[in-house]
């Protein structure tokens, strides 16, 4: 082989190498399709028109509320839109894009949000901020369809009930049926979620840490958003030193896409807690986006965490 096409060969897999670890951007009309559902989505809740948004969903959407079970299929995420616009006069309502990334066969979305709205009943004020996560699979026609919405809050929420709708059907993941460790990522997985399971019991900030990629983001329940190894492992020293004992912690998954180099984990957990004189249960579900990095290793790209 003459040199100068060894040189322009070795070039090329260079690229090609690069490429596979490199996070790409969906397409000018993707990006076009998720700005206009931003804000449709704001349009749709200042004029309590949950309908209006209902084009975007997927038959099949999972929506991950904070302080509510998860919700399953288009009619019911409509019901628990209409039942939000029935409690809350919502003021004004922003959704901030900060990332989104082409995993291949669905496109995912991060960013912030702000809302302020009345609670109708007594006329209490909110003014939130929170952070979400949005999964869209692609279409035939190069359209996207919602498939799961995720959100928490920045901050502490002393109304959380207010957040809760017992009417609409929803689905208890944390106590159903999970999914069968008989393929290698499912028991990758299942690997990993038994040492988080020790890791977050023994209150190991540093092991914790290691479960995310260097660019990784924390999307924590009543925290800001973290990105990057140096901000992860500062907030994970702090986290664990208020953490409670852990007389039982159950970390599990009832759903894996996987996608080649990411793999999508729809998670719960059960956590049996006590600390003093106080002891009670909680349940909470997780979305999380691990990365296949260089190594070989399986890390975590973007993780949010809702309490149920």
């Amino acid at each position: 082989m003459p040199k100068i096409k060894f040189i322009l060969l070795l070039a090329c897999l260079a690229v090609m190498i690069r490429n596979a670890w490199s996070q790409t951007k969906p397409d000018e009309q993707a990006q076009a399709y998720l700005k206009q559902f931003r804000s449709d989505v704001a349009k749709s809740m200042v004029g309590k028109k949950p309908e209006a948004i209902v084009a975007y969903y997927d038959d099949n959407l999972r929506l991950m509320p904070a302080f509510q079970k998860t919700i399953v299929g288009k009619a019911n995420v409509l019901a628990y839109r209409k039942a939000f616009a029935s409690r809350f006069d919502v003021r004004e309502y922003n959704m901030m894009e900060m990332d989104v990334i082409d995993l291949g066969t669905l496109v995912a979305e991060v960013g912030t949000f702000t809302q302020k709205m009345k609670l109708k009943s007594t006329g209490k004020d909110f003014d939130w901020k929170g952070k979400y996560l949005n999964l869209w699979k692609k279409q035939e026609n190069k359209t996207l369809r919602l498939i799961t919405e995720a959100w928490n809050y920045d901050h502490p929420t002393d109304d959380a009930n207010q957040l809760k709708f017992a009417d609409v059907p929803n689905e208890d993941v944390a106590v159903m049926s999970h999914v069968n460790i008989n393929n290698n990522i499912s028991f990758e997985l299942a690997a990993l979620n038994r040492l988080m399971e020790a890791t977050v019991s023994q209150h190991d900030a540093a092991i914790w840490a290691q479960f995310y990629a260097d660019d990784g983001m924390f999307l924590y329940s009543g925290q800001p958003l973290r990105k990057g190894k140096k901000a992860l492992e500062d907030f994970l020293v702090e986290h664990c030193k208020g953490l409670p004992v852990f007389e039982k912690l159950d970390i599990r998954n009832d759903h894996i896409d996987h996608l080649g180099m990411y793999v999508i984990e729809y998670a719960s957990h059960f956590a049996a807690v006590r600390s003093g004189d106080w002891s009670g249960v909680g349940l909470g579900k997780d979305l999380r986006i691990w990365r296949r990095e260089k190594d070989g290793s399986l890390k975590i790209m973007w993780h949010i965490a809702m309490y149920d």
